[in-house]
């Protein structure tokens, strides 16, 4: 199948490492143009150069907070300058911290709205009016598999992931004429070091074992294991390519059949 992706020209946040860095190694597989951000230079320069390596592909890493309007708006501009324009953007902003209501202050639930939320906004915002002027758009986000059930002791995701759901399906109506598409993506379990997090502050709030934690997970999962992340960027890859050309608003989990919640 032809992707019709060589050429194409995409940013993609918190891709140093997990399902950001796989998605951005996906995509450069593909021909794709990347800038790719992350907080640490550091980190962000060295899976630049791997991507490079493995691929031959152009990438460029800049240093960047996507919880900052001004720092998602150098990303956009980083590569419009590099490489005359965008069609491709995957905003990527990670998860908020795990807890019920009780556990949960004020200022968690405005850095939560702040960090999930205004992030695609601001991506959103800085990015589809090049997406209008190439008449080509893939606004993709990275969110959490409560975009269709709700996830115990994860009420900040739960709600703020809800509100992207919203976003990305309005958004979509209004972008679609201008060969835009906006998808909602909700990774399942999948091993990156995020479900490690997760495991941990579980175990932490039970008093299981990590261990426990683990294998009560993994028997919740039909598919008997956990995702892999490049299995997780394929499905990436595919809804930014032109294969997937009317396919738009939609919010799919990745997630080996865990969630009970129908499509």
């Amino acid at each position: 199948m032809n992707l019709g992706l060589t050429g194409k020209r995409a940013v993609v946040f918190a891709a140093s490492r997990g399902l950001g860095y796989a998605s951005a190694l996906g995509l450069a597989r593909e021909g794709v143009k990347l800038v790719i951000a992350s907080r640490d230079q550091g980190r962000i320069d060295e899976a630049a150069a791997k991507i490079r390596a493995e691929t031959g592909a152009q990438v460029i890493g800049v240093a960047a907070d996507v919880n900052t309007q001004a720092d998602v708006q150098k990303v956009i501009d980083a590569c419009v300058n590099a490489y005359g324009g965008l069609e491709i953007a995957l905003h990527n902003a990670g998860g908020p911290p795990a807890g019920g209501f009780d556990a949960i202050n004020d200022a968690q639930w405005l850095a939560a709205f702040n960090q999930n939320l205004m992030s695609l906004v601001w991506v959103a915002r800085a990015s589809i009016p090049h997406m209008k002027a190439a008449n080509y758009g893939r606004l993709l986000t990275i969110a959490s598999s409560s975009i269709r059930q709700p996830i115990p002791n994860l009420i900040l995701s739960n709600v703020m992931r809800a509100g992207i759901n919203g976003l990305a399906k309005s958004l979509a109506r209004e972008v679609a004429p201008h060969n835009i598409n906006v998808h909602v993506v909700g990774p399942g379990r999948i091993g990156t070091e995020r479900i490690e997090e997760l495991d941990n502050a579980m175990a932490q709030r039970t008093g299981a074992s990590v261990e426990d934690v683990r294998k009560a997970s993994l028997a919740s999962i039909p598919a008997g294991r956990l995702g892999e992340p490049e299995e997780f960027a394929n499905f990436i890859v595919f809804l930014a390519s032109a294969a997937a050309s009317y396919m738009n608003g939609t919010a799919t989990l990745v997630d080996g059949a865990a969630s009970n919640a129908l499509p």
